[in-house]
């Protein structure tokens, strides 16, 4: 008999059962459940709804119960649907018809709003402290190859020379972003919405406040159509996670790009590389390239619950039971690519001859040449055609900037002094990067000390979050 069987006169069909339970997949919301009935029980007797016998006897099942369930001695039913009923079934059995009034002055509807809250803001803190994490090894990284130079690139081309430290501090920035994101979202996600009931609130005169406060949420819904319906932070959650995965999919893309044979600037640890079951000399970057290809599921869970949502009416309506699966999998998928990519980064190795070699290669510091002439009073779009005309000629020679002597230096424009083959050294090309937010080794430095100011900083807020 369905808990909810009193206005129905046939059972309901099997195949319905199975179509519409969600028990398959939110049973990973027990300990959230179980966390939200206590706190609702407790403030039930605080009211004088429930006798302080009741609360006793319904929170002692619930407690036995979770440990039930932590043991794996709970086999869960499709026959009672999803966590929220099975809990309570499970909870009548334990303690008997008590156990059917924790439902008292509640709905479904905020019940599973409140989970998939605690959840939310849970998995928010999980994935700022591995990002945090991450960001300290690609900093660390930095650290190490402060000298190092490596070409930089536009349009996969070469472009100029920059330091290692440069290039990765731009990760570092990028998923400084992403925790920014995710501490703005929290305020959303840290939003109470039980008391709502199904739709109008409820008849019983509770305290939204005593829950508030002991499950450490900082506001409460304003509306309780609103609070019933609610998922815009699911969608900010999947949306920040969205580019989170976009963010390590890019680094991963560098990576795997760099350990070919054709870059060799980078070997991976074999920890994190397999090999080919039919060619002996293969070392594949799978972990980097799963995280790439991973990045299209969670970007596509975003897309679902946005889509699911977009004709929804007010309020609660079952297309909102597929919230779920897409954010649990985007967790779980976050969570791994994150655990993996920091030691990752912290474990491969450098190969800064061949770095340098390629920043020396090609025509890297074609543009320092054209900045040099114009210090030296020409028109900057006098210069670029200059240098593009020596460039031109050193392609067809099969010849360098740096190989040229200062004749002919001086043969394609008189402004040019015997200092300029120091001016075009890969090093005084990247420390002529000064201004702002340069690849200058002085600004590397300063920018490296204030991005462990970030991380302190970071652990900080983590640590006085309301939770």
């Amino acid at each position: 008999m369905k808990l909810w069987g009193g206005r129905f006169t046939k059972p309901t069909n099997r195949l319905v059962e199975e179509y519409t339970a969600s028990i398959s997949f939110d049973q990973k919301l027990y300990e959230e459940d179980i966390r939200g009935s206590l706190a609702h029980v407790r403030m039930l007797g605080e009211c004088g709804i429930l006798t302080a016998e009741e609360v006793e006897t319904i929170s002692g099942g619930l407690r036995k119960i979770r440990e039930r369930i932590r043991a794996g001695e709970v086999e869960f039913s499709v026959a009672h649907e999803d966590i929220h009923m099975n809990i309570e079934k499970l909870l009548i059995d334990e303690v008997g018809p008590v156990g059917g009034k924790l439902h008292t002055g509640r709905s479904r509807n905020d019940q599973v709003a409140l989970d998939m809250h605690l959840y939310v803001r849970a998995r928010t803190l999980d994935l700022i402290k591995g990002l945090n994490i991450l960001r300290e090894a690609l900093v660390a990284k930095a650290e190490e190859h402060v000298d190092t130079i490596l070409p930089g690139y536009t349009h996969l081309q070469r472009a100029q020379p920059v330091r290692l430290a440069h290039h990765l501090l731009a990760y570092v920035d990028m998923f400084g972003r992403d925790t920014e994101r995710l501490f703005d979202s929290y305020k959303r996600v840290n939003t109470l919405p039980l008391g709502a009931g199904a739709i109008s609130g409820t008849t019983f005169p509770i305290r939204r406040e005593l829950v508030a406060e002991e499950l450490g949420f900082e506001r409460m819904y304003d509306n309780s159509m609103d609070a019933v319906s609610d998922r815009d932070y699911l969608v900010e959650f999947l949306g920040a996670s969205s580019l989170i995965m976009v963010h390590l999919s890019r680094l991963s893309e560098e990576l795997i790009l760099w350990s070919s044979q054709e870059f060799g600037y980078i070997e991976l640890d074999d920890a994190f590389c397999t090999g080919s079951s039919m060619m002996p000399q293969k070392k594949n970057p799978d972990v980097p390239e799963l995280i790439r290809g991973k990045t299209g599921r969670v970007t596509g869970h975003w897309v679902a619950l946005i889509t699911t949502l977009k004709a929804l009416p007010l309020t609660y309506n079952k297309d909102m039971q597929e919230d779920k699966e897409g954010i649990f999998d985007t967790v779980d998928t976050l969570q791994g690519a994150l655990a993996l990519t920091a030691p990752m980064v912290a474990g491969m190795r450098v190969n800064k001859e061949r770095m340098r070699q390629s920043a020396e290669q090609g025509f890297a510091n074609a543009t320092d040449l054209a900045d040099y002439l114009v210090t030296r009073g020409l028109p900057f779009r006098e210069a670029h055609e200059v240098v593009g005309r020596l460039v031109l000629s050193c392609l067809e020679q099969g010849r360098l900037l740096r190989d040229l002597t200062l004749e002919e230096f001086r043969e394609a424009s008189p402004l040019i002094g015997d200092d300029v083959h120091a001016k075009l050294e890969v090093e005084q090309v990247a420390d002529a990067r000064k201004a702002g937010s340069g690849t200058a080794r002085n600004r590397v430095v300063e920018m490296i000390a204030k991005k462990r100011e970030e991380l302190d900083e970071t652990l900080h807020r983590l640590d006085n979050v309301l939770y």
